[in-house]
């Protein structure tokens, strides 16, 4: 008999719990995840506590570093996960390290994106005003 339990559906998980789930599914503690963010470890503790949200621009940079969908952060329906690491638990201890790093990759790559548009953003306004001298 199979479990149909919806984990991080709108009647079951709050905004918190989705964050959580998602973030130790990555295998990030929370003051990782504030790194990542550019946020202090209380916001982080905040939002998993469902004590406060994050503004649109946070929202959306939690959402590729989670890997999730942003409709699925915010009421669970969407690209996200399926329930507590229920699809993983089958999978062999090689397979399921490989799985990890893939994510942590893929985190870290949406990290560098986002370093990397702030630098050019820098940039062009260093050369704008450079020529305007």
């Amino acid at each position: 008999m199979e479990d149909k339990t919806d984990w991080y559906g709108a009647e079951t998980a709050t905004f918190g719990d989705r964050v959580a789930g998602a973030r130790e599914a990555l295998g990030l503690d929370q003051a990782g995840l504030a790194r990542r963010l550019g946020v202090k470890l209380k916001t982080v503790r905040g939002w998993e506590e469902d004590l406060s949200e994050p503004r649109a621009n946070k929202l959306q940079m939690l959402s590729g570093v989670l890997g999730v969908s942003l409709m699925w952060l915010l009421n669970g329906e969407g690209e996200g996960l399926e329930g507590p690491a229920e699809e993983e638990a089958t999978l062999v201890p090689e397979v399921r390290s490989l799985l990890l790093e893939l994510r942590q990759i893929r985190a870290e790559v949406d990290d560098a994106a986002d370093r990397l548009a702030r630098v050019e953003k820098r940039l062009r306004t260093a050369l704008l005003e450079a020529t305007e001298e």
